[in-house]
Formats: C-alpha cells, sequence, structure tokens
C-alpha cells in the first residue's frame, strides 16, 4: 500500500481543514481535522468519509494522521 494525503478544504459547515486519503491514487477516504473548540475530540481527525472496505458506520476519530493511516491500512489488508 502506498498512500497520499492531499490537503483539501472541507464544507462541513464547521471545520475545514481535510485530507484526501488516496491508496496508489485511489481515492479511499476523506479526514477533516476538528476544531480545538471541539467538544468531544479537539484537534483530533475525524473520518468524514470512507469508501469500499473504510466505508460503514463507524466514524472514528484519531489523535494524527499518522494513527488514521494504520487504521485505514488494516481495513484494506482485511479485505484483500
Amino acid at each position: 500500500m502506498s498512500f497520499t494525503f492531499q490537503p483539501i478544504r472541507v464544507a462541513t459547515g464547521f471545520d475545514e481543514e481535510g485530507m484526501l486519503v488516496l491508496d496508489e491514487e485511489r481515492l479511499v477516504a476523506v479526514l477533516v481535522r476538528l476544531s480545538d473548540n471541539n467538544e468531544v475530540s479537539p484537534g483530533q481527525w475525524y473520518l468524514e468519509a470512507g469508501f469500499g472496505q473504510i466505508d460503514g458506520i463507524n466514524h472514528p476519530t484519531f489523535s494524527n494522521l499518522d494513527m488514521a493511516k494504520g487504521w485505514i491500512a488494516q481495513r484494506l489488508i482485511e479485505s484483500r
């Protein structure tokens, strides 16, 4: 797996700092960094959208992009 993170603004209405997550040029997820004022998970990365094996009802938060990368990689490995 070869992940690429591409910064992008996401129109969520609240937090706009985002990352497209690509695996070998395929979009697999969109992450949004929650604001420092977020009451639940300030400053963490939230799985706004997942595609394929990343899609589901579980939308976790991650303390950093490396944690998100590990979680996404695990889901993709499980699908193979």
